[in-house]
């Protein structure tokens, strides 16, 4: 059974759970929601209540360890006002008030201003260019934010509905009274629990296709029995992912497909459904590239910037954005995308996909009615090349991922089932749940999971052998800045091995005569000491240590999985690595691991859920060193040169001549906006006792946090909650 299956979920007296996150209090004012993680709508639609009309937000309305809003209250508010004709009560602060008044003009009207004459080649002239503005406007009517919501802010911490009495206090959370008594006691955050279905688990890790499409999602965001729309676009081994629905990255690893083979994401519009899981795979491993126009990255922006309160210098450092330009050729990974507007409520991105035989066109959110595009064209809505434009769908393309939904904001799937037999069976149909989907027709439900992936007919490309190699070497932080004349040189002396699930690759105590990079699969590290297991996947590497020392292996390698791996010799790969930066840096490397540095990484609070390539990553950064008591690491109003972390000993953190905070084991210590911007500290941080830390280069650590935004986002949080600045 699917475990999005609904769990029988009854509202009792007190505080009740929701399967999602957050808590539901039923009062004589009605259910009353603290805090609303992505999709918690699915969880409430089911009751008899259905879903609450009054929310409190919480602490913090977005979490950072997750990547995503716990006041998510767009779905809410649409099905309130929409299908129960009633007004959302909101109950925060002033702050949040702000806040989320920003996220929501942004998610449900758009943009105030919209000027697309830069986002097409020959502006307005330009084949199928729209009056958004005019667009959003039909869809919005007369509505504004106060036709949906009302926002009552806490006064002198308390607030108050009808009979209900609710008290914020800082240390017993929220206190709720109805008619005089406590009946409810609700903490001030909120933790996020995923529920996601995950579907069959492939017993050997994921091998992406040259060319296939896989669905993350086939439903919509009111869907209680499904997951939300999204897919996977696989192109010459690598993933695009198109508006990947919250927790994608969770199920991914679930069913044994490797994040890192994805790094890149087309974001078509900021819709709650369609934009929460881009920020979570924002905050993955390493910068993913975002391709979307200025429009609606600049909507995307201004939501998170509100939601999470950084600075809009800071979202844009923790991805690549790729604008895009409309009606024109852009590649990614090979394949070519041609993008245009959709016609939906706020601006909203559809494309056509070319690579090698296979022509492919999604929709997006679109209304693809044409009695209403007819409509809104003798509504003076349209340019007369934008009514051209729409009306002439490519019905001819090999593959068509259409939506089909509730008019007037989506396309019914009366009129997809209407069209001829032959363009129906070319015909995927996703953003529907399988209650509302037309059994009858020729047309296909998307399905979801990597089960399902489909596998079009594909002329493979040129130099399909080297582009893989090529691919991992991109990949791997060692090679990645090497010149073509290395990678050149690498072509000529890489091989390729293949071990069976429980081979032993490396055996301890023999000679170094290899050195391995894993293309797919997983490796098990055994026979070291170690109370935390380690083990190495896709693109990570091993083997160099005794290469370069000349000292016997230290350890066992194990083949947890069947494991596809590219080796260099011993010889050869010293020849590569001589006299280059990378030579030192592997060196730093096997010092740093002969001092149990993964141990004390994996322990540590802001590091320990760093994934192997990361903890490897900052490994190679990182230099033992042993300080005297009552030596200054980092002294204030002085530019600090190292971040340090914290292995055994005490240190703390001196502010306005108070002992403001004490050190533990894997912290970090440092001004992390001093080292990114090399200003001077606002602090001291001094060894009380004689400690063992390990350095950090400020410009190596500013390096690594720029490759890593999920890492730089918790050393933020890090500082603002013990330095307060």
């Amino acid at each position: 059974m699917s475990n999005l299956e609904n769990e029988a979920f009854v509202i009792n007296p007190g505080v009740n759970h929701l399967p999602r996150g957050g808590y539901v209090v039923p009062s004589s004012s009605g259910l009353i929601q603290f805090g609303a993680p992505p999709e918690t709508i699915k969880d409430t639609m089911i009751l008899p209540e259905k879903v609450p009309r009054i929310f409190v937000l919480p602490d913090q309305m977005f979490s950072i360890e997750k990547g995503i809003a716990v006041a998510e209250l767009e779905f809410p508010i649409y099905y309130n006002h929409f299908l129960c004709q009633k007004k959302t009560y909101i109950l925060g602060t002033k702050e949040q008030q702000e806040q989320l008044t920003v996220v929501l003009k942004e998610s449900v009207f758009g943009p105030e201003k919209v000027d697309l004459s830069s986002e097409y080649p020959e502006g307005e002239k330009s084949e199928g260019y729209p009056n958004i503005k005019a667009e959003m406007d039909f869809f919005r009517g007369n509505r504004t934010l106060d036709d949906l919501i009302h926002f009552a802010v806490f006064k002198k911490n308390r607030i108050q509905i009808n009979n209900v009495i609710i008290d914020r206090d800082e240390k017993k959370g929220f206190l709720v009274y109805d008619e005089g008594k406590l009946i409810a006691e609700v903490p001030l955050t909120i933790e996020y629990r995923i529920k996601h279905d995950v579907g069959a688990r492939l017993p050997e890790p994921y091998e992406a296709p040259e060319f296939g499409i896989t669905c993350l999602g086939p439903s919509h965001g009111f869907d209680p029995s499904d997951n939300t729309s999204g897919f996977i676009i696989w192109v010459n081994g690598r993933g695009i992912m198109i508006d990947p629905p919250v927790n994608s990255t969770e199920w991914l690893r679930s069913s044994n497909v490797n994040p890192k083979l994805i790094d890149h994401i087309i974001l078509t519009h900021t819709h709650a459904d369609h934009d929460a899981g881009t920020f979570q795979k924002i905050l993955e491993e390493f910068p993913v590239t975002i391709h979307t126009t200025e429009t609606i990255m600049d909507s995307f922006i201004r939501k998170y910037t509100a939601l999470t309160k950084m600075t809009k210098k800071q979202l844009y450092n923790l991805f690549n954005f790729q604008p895009v330009i409309l009606n024109t050729p852009l590649y990614i990974e090979g394949a070519k995308f041609i993008y245009h507007y959709s016609l939906h409520s706020i601006p909203t991105i559809g494309f056509r996909m070319h690579y090698q035989n296979q022509s492919f066109v999604y929709t997006s959110d679109h209304l693809n009615d044409p009695a209403t595009i007819d409509k809104l064209n003798e509504l003076g809505v349209f340019p007369k090349n934008r009514h051209e434009f729409l009306k002439a769908f490519p019905w001819h393309y090999n593959i068509i991922y259409h939506e089909g939904g509730i008019p007037p904001l989506h396309t019914p799937v009366s009129y997809l089932a209407s069209l001829p037999e032959e363009i129906q069976k070319k015909i995927t149909v996703y953003h529907i749940a399988r209650k509302d989907f037309p059994e009858k027709s020729h047309l296909n439900m998307a399905k979801f999971g990597i089960q399902n992936t489909l596998y079009p007919e594909i002329i493979s490309a040129k130099y399909s052998s080297a582009i893989k190699i090529l691919d991992v070497l991109n990949h791997v932080d060692l090679f990645r800045d090497f010149s073509i004349t290395k990678a050149r040189e690498i072509l000529m002396v890489i091989n390729e091995v293949q071990y069976k699930r429980g081979d032993l690759i490396i055996h301890k105590d023999t000679a170094g005569d290899k050195f391995y990079v894993i293309i797919s699969g997983n490796v098990s590290v055994s026979g070291i000491d170690s109370d935390v297991k380690k083990t190495y996947g896709k693109y990570e590497y091993f083997g160099e240590a005794s290469i370069i020392t000349g000292e016997n292996r230290s350890a066992d390698i194990i083949a947890e999985t069947d494991v596809y791996a590219l080796t260099i010799e011993r010889s050869a790969f010293l020849n590569l690595i001589a006299g280059t930066q990378l030579e030192t840096e592997l060196r730093k490397l096997i010092d740093a691991r002969k001092s149990n540095s993964w141990d004390v990484l994996s322990k540590s609070k802001i590091f320990g859920s760093m994934t192997s390539h990361q903890k490897t990553q900052i490994e190679s950064l990182m230099k033992l060193t042993n300080v005297k008591g009552g030596s200054n690491l980092i002294e204030y109003n002085k530019t600090a040169e190292m971040g340090y972390i914290l292995i055994k000993g005490t240190v703390n953190l001196i502010k306005n001549n108070k002992v403001k905070h004490e050190f533990l084991p894997g912290d970090f210590i440092g001004d992390i906006f001093g080292l990114l911007k090399n200003i001077k500290s606002t602090f001291t941080a001094r060894a009380v006792s004689d400690v063992e830390i390990y350095c950090i280069d400020h410009q190596d650590m500013s390096a690594f946090i720029q490759k890593n935004p999920g890492i730089y986002m918790r050393l933020v949080r890090f500082h603002e909650e013990i330095i307060g600045d």
